[in-house]
């Protein structure tokens, strides 16, 4: 007797693509639904539903793709709405798995949480940097004590977007990415930190790095990037690094980690998923190193070649229907609410302190239930289509004076073409 898949549908056809892929082929989940504004993304959904020979339905309305027959959500909509549309689906009976990042808003975070808390129903967050090779093996080594207590981290996502700039935001004046600070998009660097080390952040000063080239007209990077430093419960202290600083080959993974008994780090200039792990021996400052290509940690029967993101994309929608299914290993790997919102309003704290002149804020315990009341109405953010939003500026950098509707209509006219962006428009 065949047994009954999971039913899950996907909001968002971009970004959802890749969580598609993983759902049409599942052993224990099927794709049966998939919501999006922009039809030519359905119809692409549309042919990839043919070619596997799967019957799933395309919406252009939420509140009509909501009322399908599914027992789960992918949010793959954009990064600020995130925490909305999860509540809409927890209370409609869905488990949901989010895309980057968890919430726009403090506010947002409670909700998410409270949500999370009254439906029972299982939540995971989507940050795949956790579960690349490097650092999923660093994640289950620190777990396991292989280094001792981590005192310090650093964690890097540098990634230049200047040039995909029309494939990304589609020269849209409101598209979140032209609205959000410096410090917002901040998971993919502190995430696998924070899921290794297994301790709560504390407090949180956060700092915009200048750009003194031309780029810096640009209205989408306000700066080159942003940085963080991060205090945990246990005292340990993180560096979470991100934005558009120049760099060959446009992307930058590292990742480091020290330990009272050894250090590991990830390698830092080709991307690749070497680790290196120093551990002390009976003698300070005495002993052995290794370095090493780690298997994934978690074998699955998939081809990681062509799987996004050195094979992590993968792995946040596997432990999610692993967790919904009741199995250990979703328990285990699946990123849950509270850890998720941690990591996000580190962000939104980070722009706090720097728009303050780099004050140390603390990062309220969402877990307790005591502390929620002082931030369930905590709106601040740069982006005025957050609901109630309470916006403060997008940087505390100085602003370039720049031809906007030039600017916009040069990049919609390049996204149209399935161009680059070179130079900045003049």
């Amino acid at each position: 007797m065949m047994k009954e898949k999971l039913k899950v549908g996907v909001f968002g056809g971009g970004r959802g693509l890749t969580m598609m892929n993983v759902l049409l082929d599942h052993p224990d989940a099927r794709l049966v639904a998939v919501c999006d504004k922009y039809q030519p993304s359905l119809d692409k959904v549309s042919q990839m539903a043919k070619e596997k020979n799967a019957d799933v339905a395309t919406y252009t309305n939420f509140d009509d793709f909501i009322r399908h027959d599914m027992d789960a959500v992918v949010l793959a909509n954009y990064a600020h709405e995130h925490a909305l549309y999860a509540v809409k689906c927890l209370d409609a009976g869905k488990h949901v798995l989010s895309e980057v990042l968890p919430c726009g808003t403090i506010a947002q975070g409670v909700a998410l949480i409270e949500a999370v808390e009254k439906s029972g129903l299982v939540y995971a967050y989507a940050e795949n940097y956790c579960y690349m090779q490097h650092n999923f093996e660093m994640w289950y080594r620190i777990k396991h004590g292989d280094i001792g207590d981590i005192c310090y981290a650093e964690g890097e996502y540098v990634h230049d977007c200047t040039a995909i700039t029309p494939a990304i935001t589609y020269g849209d004046p409101a598209h979140w990415r032209n609205k959000m600070s410096a410090n917002f998009y901040c998971t993919h660097s502190l995430g696998p930190m924070l899921m290794s080390i297994g301790h709560r952040p504390v407090r949180v000063v956060g700092y915009e790095l200048p750009d003194f080239g031309r780029s810096g007209t640009l209205p989408i990077f306000k700066g080159a990037g942003g940085l963080q430093m991060v205090t945990l419960d246990n005292g340990a202290v993180c560096r979470g690094l991100h934005g558009n600083l120049r760099r060959e080959g446009a992307r930058n993974y590292n990742y480091l980690y020290y330990g009272d008994s050894g250090m590991m780090e990830s390698g830092r200039f080709d991307n690749s998923p070497l680790v290196n792990v120093y551990h002390e021996g009976e003698k300070y400052c005495e002993g052995t190193w290794e370095q090493f290509d780690p298997e994934p940690r978690v074998k699955l029967d998939i081809d990681y070649d062509k799987v996004g993101h050195m094979g992590s994309d993968y792995y946040p929608t596997h432990f999610f229907i692993e967790k919904i299914l009741g199995r250990p290993e979703g328990f285990e790997w699946s990123i849950d609410v509270y850890q998720a919102v941690e990591m996000g309003i580190c962000g939104i704290l980070a722009h706090r302190s720097a728009l303050r002149g780099n004050v140390p804020l603390d990062v309220p315990d969402l877990r307790d239930k005591t502390q929620r009341d002082a931030w369930r109405n905590d709106n601040e953010t740069t982006n005025p289509d957050v609901p109630n939003a309470q916006l403060v500026p997008l940087s505390s950098l100085p602003t370039y004076p720049y031809d906007e509707e030039n600017f916009y209509s040069c990049v919609r006219r390049l996204w149209q073409d399935g161009k680059r962006l070179e130079k900045y428009p003049e």
